[in-house]
């Protein structure tokens, strides 16, 4: 285990316009269980010590406060309100940590499978590398559309980016100074716009985000084989 400080950073700001409801996604349940927790007690579980912080949408603070309460969590975890974008949202969250050496694991709200496997992986990465960015290969073939033709792409080639985004806080706060682009889609991005190398890890099959209604079947059905 690590002797620095960690901390989880579990990005939860997103309204879940394609879940089709009102509810934020984060906040549906899941195996008797609502998705942001199963999400926070994955860091809990994993990591003796580890620091939790829950970047939120403002409108559903007393929400999620009743959530953590009830289910005794309210004193591990610290709340931040989230920004207009994923990036404002991170941001926000890393504002909030006061060490300087250390490790963050950047987690989406709605990936409630991740492993303490591949949280431990992550982390013992960042520690020697700097970063730990979890990658699946695809499975699917690929193509792509260029106005009224497409080519095939070559799927060995690529891989799809998962989190927790793991780095070195110091790396990772320093990136978030930058000001916001476009191309800035993940916090790798955000490292990678400072010439700085990303490095990779091997993600999991199991640690799906959760966007459709689908999804929460499959995560459903996947619990229930775990447990």
């Amino acid at each position: 285990m690590s002797s620095l400080p960690i901390y989880a950073l579990i990005v939860a700001g997103g309204k879940g316009t394609r879940m089709g409801t009102e509810l934020p996604k984060q906040f549906l349940p899941l195996h008797h269980k609502e998705i942001i927790l199963h999400t926070i007690l994955a860091f809990v579980n994993a990591q003796p010590n580890i620091k939790i912080i829950v970047v939120h949408p403002a409108s559903h603070r007393e929400h999620l406060l009743t959530l953590l309460e009830t289910a005794g969590l309210a004193a591990q975890v610290q709340l931040v309100i989230g920004g207009d974008t994923r990036f404002d949202s991170v941001k926000n969250g890393l504002q909030t940590i006061p060490d300087t050496n250390g490790i963050v694991l950047i987690h989406d709200g709605v990936r409630p499978l991740v492993s303490a496997q591949l949280i431990h992986a992550c982390i013992a990465q960042a520690e020697t590398k700097g970063s730990a960015i979890p990658a699946v290969g695809l499975v699917d073939s690929i193509r792509r559309i260029q106005g009224d033709t497409h080519t095939r792409e070559d799927r060995a080639a690529l891989v799809a980016i998962q989190t927790p985004q793991t780095f070195q806080i110091t790396l990772i706060k320093k990136a978030f100074e930058q000001n916001y682009q476009d191309a800035f889609t993940d916090d790798a991005s955000v490292v990678e716009a400072m010439q700085l190398p990303i490095h990779l890890i091997a993600g999991e099959r199991y640690n799906i985000k959760i966007t459709t209604p689908e999804d929460v079947i499959i995560a459903e059905a996947l619990l229930a084989h775990v447990h």
